[in-house]
């Protein structure tokens, strides 16, 4: 059990929460719970958890609420559950950095496959690399804190798709990614979510970093594995 997910598991619904914790632990997690907010964050005091499980209609502070008071101080990833259902709901949520959302009633095992899921896409820990606060792209410097692009002091306009390429591709320095990564990525903001898109998108960001867009030099195709930067 070393090597378990610990869990956070906040709703005021006490039948639920014993349900919950005795299904997630038959299936290998270690579970703690909380009845409230502030329940929730005397533990998150004391305890590191690899996912943290909010009901959303809670009395007192809500989950959308703690949700996104917790996403400005913690990384872990945070599913929401709530009895609506609504698309703007689903949003305020997903706004305020949630990573999945679950409208109740649900099926136990959908939460199972949504947590490990989740748990998936989260690396393990390790010391975060450090990363260059602007990169060098030949004539183009690229402001990798504030997403900002520059040719000597003229800036260069992004398009929110751009921008948000840019965040990934910098993240990243060096490394291969898919087009499937990038879809999933750029879906998840928002922005445009297939590949025959993601391979427009890239072609018109090319315009703007390239002195030779049909030859790049700084975002380059990987044939057969995706595209990657590689700045000065």
């Amino acid at each position: 059990m070393s090597d378990a997910a610990h869990l956070l598991l906040v709703d005021d619904d006490e039948r639920i929460r014993q349900l919950l914790q005795k299904f997630l632990m038959r299936h290998g997690f270690i579970v703690t719970t909380a009845r409230e907010a502030a329940h929730a964050r005397r533990l998150l005091e004391g305890l590191e958890f690899d996912l943290i499980i909010l009901d959303v209609m809670m009395p007192g502070e809500d989950g959308v609420s703690l949700c996104k008071s917790l996403r400005a101080e913690l990384g872990t990833p945070i599913l929401l559950l709530t009895a609506k259902a609504e698309t703007g709901d689903r949003i305020s949520g997903l706004e305020a950095g949630a990573d999945d959302y679950l409208g109740k009633p649900f099926e136990p095992k959908e939460l199972l496959l949504r947590i490990n899921a989740i748990l998936r896409r989260t690396p393990s820990a390790e010391p975060a690399p450090v990363r260059p606060k602007v990169l060098h792209l030949g004539g183009i410097r690229y402001d990798t804190d504030r997403g900002e692009m520059w040719a000597g002091d003229d800036p260069v306009r992004l398009t929110a798709t751009e921008s948000q390429l840019m965040r990934i591709f910098s993240a990243r320095v060096g490394e291969v990614l898919t087009r499937a990564h990038l879809v999933e990525e750029l879906g998840r903001a928002g922005g445009q979510a297939q590949e025959r898109a993601v391979d427009v998108q890239i072609t018109r960001l090319r315009r703007k970093i390239e002195s030779d867009p049909r030859q790049p030099r700084y975002l380059q195709t990987v044939r057969g594995a995706g595209y990657l930067l590689a700045p000065d």
